[in-house]
């Protein structure tokens, strides 16, 4: 299979357990909790082993500002559907702004490697 594809898959499975590991950690209660504190851990290191393989292809710079700002995304989301938080319409705007950031790093820059 195409390293690059793989790469990129990885990326994207590092993203999800690192919102996955954070989402963990809101519900150990400060980890006081042991099971959400354990799977919280977990999902951590899978996110950084993740990460680590997705550099195989993917440059550190572009790796790190899509995982970092696809992972504020969907943590936002995830504080917003199971923690019942609300966001602000400045909150919302930053948001925003991570979003295109990662837009353009991935459609413009010639860092990417597609």
């Amino acid at each position: 299979m195409n390293t690059t594809l793989l790469s990129w898959a990885a990326l994207g499975g590092a993203i999800l357990c690192e919102v996955a590991g954070t989402t963990f950690l809101g519900k150990s209660e400060h980890i006081t909790k042991l099971w959400p504190t354990l799977a919280s851990a977990l999902f951590y290191t899978s996110s950084f082993f993740l990460l680590a393989q997705a550099l195989r292809s993917v440059p550190l710079g572009v790796a790190y500002a899509v995982w970092g700002g696809l992972g504020i995304v969907l943590t936002a989301i995830i504080s917003v559907v199971v923690f019942k938080q609300r966001l602000d319409p400045t909150a919302l705007f930053g948001i925003g702004l991570i979003v295109a950031g990662v837009v353009v790093v991935n459609g413009f820059s010639k860092s990417v490697s597609h």
